[in-house]
């Protein structure tokens, strides 16, 4: 994978994991009752989840490229409608908001599958990254090296991001209240989407 286009994907990746949502308000309310330790637990089973998602659309979307080559350029056009999709409902739904209403357990144990629950049992992530992926994949250039790179890339940016957030919320000892920059992360990611789904759109009509 060319670097430039690689970090296409990071810079997507790590705008999407900073948007302020249910994942985010797990984290941090492990971090700020627990301490980091199961902040950090929360947020490193948060990129497994999110990891294993982004492996099974890579393989799916893999294999339909290998076996419907016509199916292929539907997913790519597909993708992009809903990558414009999201931009559009982001900017629409305008700051977002998330609570820490919900207790947490004092064990390990807990905070692990609470991390790992909030990511897995969210199946709108296996239609975002198939939705992403498709428009850095093409069918003469797909490769096993590519596709752990493309995964890899997700799981570490994820994982990453929620361990720094652990880390200063733990230190703080108070809310680090993210909602007040949300509208500026939310237009952020909403940009990069629509700019994603032009380029796929101007480079194969």
């Amino acid at each position: 994978m060319e670097f430039g286009l690689w970090l296409s994907l990071a810079g997507i990746c790590a705008v999407g994991a900073m948007s302020p949502g249910p994942s985010l308000a797990v984290v941090l309310s492990h971090s700020m009752e627990q301490g980091s330790k199961h902040g950090l637990i929360a947020s490193v089973s948060h990129g497994i989840g999110v990891g294993i998602y982004a492996a099974l659309a890579l393989i799916g979307l893999a294999g339909l490229i290998q076996q419907f080559p016509i199916a292929y350029k539907a997913i790519l056009f597909g993708g992009a409608i809903y990558l414009m999709y999201l931009a559009f409902n982001i900017l629409r739904a305008g700051k977002s908001k998330f609570s820490f209403d919900k207790a947490s357990s004092t064990s390990s144990l807990y905070a692990a599958r609470d991390g790992f629950a909030i990511a897995f049992l969210n199946p709108k992530l296996a239609i975002f990254f198939l939705a992403l992926f498709s428009q850095f994949i093409h069918p003469e250039t797909i490769t096993v090296y590519q596709g752990i790179i493309m995964c890899l890339t997700v799981f570490i940016i994820d994982t990453l991001w929620y361990c720094i957030v652990s880390v200063i919320t733990s230190k703080a000892n108070q809310k680090f209240d993210l909602t007040r920059y949300a509208h500026v992360i939310n237009k952020l990611l909403a940009f990069a989407f629509l700019l994603l789904a032009l380029r796929v759109l101007i480079t194969n009509i």
